[in-house]
């Protein structure tokens, strides 16, 4: 699909709140709200658009405190790997699982209370998974930004 500049700055529009009305965007696009209506379904239909959601401060639901987790499998097998990606996906404290180049396989982000519900996590979750061999944790001190649009 190509996107013209109507659909950029339309895609935008969503990623900064996707709670306004059409009517809303179409004011601020200059269309029509039927215009703008199927703009957003054709984005959808196409999967420009994969779903929408809640953003969540993390501070007030108790989960402020983020871990980006280095981990280094034992071996570099197919089985291995798939293994080792059906495990993570299964851990709720888990946001982002990235399969990485580089001297670990994969980094994850994780969300937890503290550093001893992140120990509890270690000891009894992350390190039950079989194909780990070695992980490497660093502790967010402050997020400087965190955004979850993508520039077009």
């Amino acid at each position: 699909m190509i996107l013209d500049a109507i659909d950029k700055k339309l895609i935008g529009l969503l990623q900064e709140d996707c709670k306004k009305t059409t009517k809303e965007y179409a004011l601020h696009l200059n269309l029509s709200t039927t215009a703008v209506y199927e703009r957003i379904r054709k984005l959808e239909r196409e999967g420009v658009i994969t779903k929408y959601v809640a953003l969540v401060d993390k501070e007030k639901i108790g989960r402020d405190f983020t871990v980006l987790c280095h981990v280094r499998l034992t071996q570099h097998t197919k089985e291995n790997i798939l293994r080792f990606e059906r495990q993570v996906q299964k851990l709720d404290e888990v946001a982002d699982c990235f399969h990485v180049s580089g001297d670990y396989d994969y980094i994850l982000t994780i969300h937890v209370s503290d550093i001893n519900a992140y120990r509890e996590f270690m000891v009894n979750k992350l390190t039950a998974i079989d194909q780990i061999g070695s992980t490497q944790s660093s502790f967010v001190i402050n997020s400087v930004k965190n955004s979850t649009a993508v520039f077009i």
